[in-house]
């Protein structure tokens, strides 16, 4: 069977790259291995998939070449996308920071792709397992659905997170039997597993949140943390994983509005105990365990001007040294991926392949936590798309 372009992978970026390759009268299949396209979308955003963030811009991802992603986020912006679904008449709301969800269920993406596809005349082919991919003049696809030639091929396969859903390496494998190279991957947006001793203290507090500043380097993220069982989560936490390598500490400012030495002093000669006090800032569960890093909890005259310190210290940079993540099984994405040295940004194609493109999660471009991913997906496939 002969294509112009064949698209493997069914989620966001492989869906939205083969409707605008459709629409440029390119004959275009997509051939997706699970039994239903769009999977991430479908769980994305609690169920509402939170489909793009207003204020996405080149700061809010990470990449080897700061630079690579300008080229197609500036040519598929966040309000394109919003275009497109208000064309579709789907309901939407900002939740908090930019970030758009839908009112009703993530599905209405689904098919809101799915009805682009259908009108581009793209075919879309589920349960379709790729066995193995070739280039002579045209890229030779075998699959248990029968063979295919084409002359632009897409890879679109995602990364490796949430591999309960059908999360595989099969991207990262084809781009190294074309010789390309790979930035080694990683879990993002993932919850961090904490020491035993921290956990001692924070693992009975599951399920608080608190407001707090969370730095790791030249990166801040002001959001909620949250504790779990087995370490810390939450929207800070999560964007700080992304940037965090073992062995690093994380530096966590407890009350960013406030001055602690400054209301420390001010209560120096109170007969109020210090979980009592910052009991007015935090759940008092939180308030206790806290305090009993430093001891047991007093007034706070009996504590010496070097207990004061060294607690207003801590409330502002408190030392936080992970012991891991919780992995892909809990990912939001993954970072790392094919090289972008190895691709155009204009095109997404592989400089030393023609015809070969790579988009979406499985190219070493990774968002901030709020939409900003799949405003990556959008903007990568429609380059890609726009191109082959």
């Amino acid at each position: 069977m002969r294509k112009d372009v064949i698209v493997i992978g069914g989620g966001a970026a492989g869906l939205f790259c083969a409707f605008h390759a459709g629409r440029r009268g390119r004959a275009t299949v997509v051939l997706e291995r699970a039994a239903a396209v769009g999977k991430k979308i479908a769980i994305s955003g609690g169920g509402r998939c939170n489909f793009t963030n207003v204020h996405a811009g080149p700061a809010h991802f990470i990449c080897g070449n700061p630079h690579f992603h300008r080229s197609a986020l500036a040519r598929f912006r966040p309000q394109d996308f919003v275009a497109l679904v208000e064309k579709h008449g789907i309901r939407y709301h900002e939740k908090k920071l930019g970030q758009l969800f839908c009112d009703g269920s993530a599905r209405q993406i689904i098919r809101m792709l799915l009805a682009e596809c259908a009108a581009a005349r793209v075919d879309i082919r589920t349960n379709c397992r790729v066995r193995a991919v070739e280039k002579k003049n045209l890229f030779l696809i075998a699959t248990d659905q029968g063979n295919w030639e084409c002359e632009s091929l897409v890879i679109a396969t995602g990364g490796l997170s949430l591999p309960r859903i059908g999360a595989t390496d099969y991207g990262y494998r084809l781009a190294r039997q074309f010789g390309l190279k790979l930035v080694p991957t990683k879990p993002a947006l993932v919850p961090l597993i904490l020491t035993e001793r921290d956990r001692a203290v924070l693992g009975p507090l599951s399920g608080i949140a608190v407001d707090a500043l969370v730095s790791l380097r030249d990166q801040q993220f002001r959001e909620h943390i949250l504790v779990t069982h087995r370490g810390l989560s939450g929207p800070a936490m999560l964007q700080v994983s992304s940037y965090w390598n073992p062995a690093e500490t994380i530096l966590i400012d407890l009350m960013p509005d406030l001055d602690a030495t400054e209301w420390l002093g001010r209560e120096r000669e109170s007969s109020k105990q210090m979980k009592t006090l910052l009991s007015q800032y935090w759940p008092r569960r939180f308030a206790e365990a806290w305090t009993r890093i430093y001891g047991e909890s007093k007034p706070l005259r009996y504590y010496s001007d070097k207990e004061v310190r060294a607690i207003a210290g801590g409330l502002h940079r408190w030392r936080i040294a992970p012991c891991g993540t919780e992995g892909y099984d809990k990912a939001e994405v993954t970072a790392g991926g094919v090289d972008t040295a190895e691709l155009s940004s204009q095109t997404m194609g592989a400089l030393s392949v023609p015809g070969l493109h790579f988009i979406g999660e499985v190219v070493d471009v990774t968002g901030h936590l709020g939409g900003f991913n799949f405003q990556w997906a959008w903007a990568s496939g429609f380059a890609a798309g726009q191109a082959v």
